[in-house]
């Protein structure tokens, strides 16, 4: 595993501390699990932009999109895995 530094303002230590503490966990743990939040929150963020900008593309391009059932059907999927994940982190 990697070492690395990073500097904390005295607020931000503060305010993690007792968030820490709470879950009894340490500040570093606390620190790390938050950073693979960010990380899979704003990977999961830039596939779907560029899924976005590819179907684009294909209409702008002339292709016909997904008829509407089949988009309810996908915006409901990723409803449901959305919450089905949020409530794993929750337990």
């Amino acid at each position: 595993m990697a070492a690395t530094s990073i500097k904390l303002s005295d607020e931000l230590k503060a305010r993690i501390a007792p968030l820490a503490e709470a879950e009894g966990i340490s500040p570093h743990a606390w620190m790390l699990r938050a950073l693979a939040n960010e990380t899979e929150r704003a990977e999961k963020r830039a596939a779907f932009l560029d899924e976005g900008r590819r179907e684009l593309r294909k209409v702008r391009d002339g292709e016909r999109g997904l008829p509407g059932r089949e988009v309810l059907d996908r915006v409901k999927r990723r409803l449901d895995d959305a919450l089905a994940a949020k409530a794993r982190r929750k337990s």
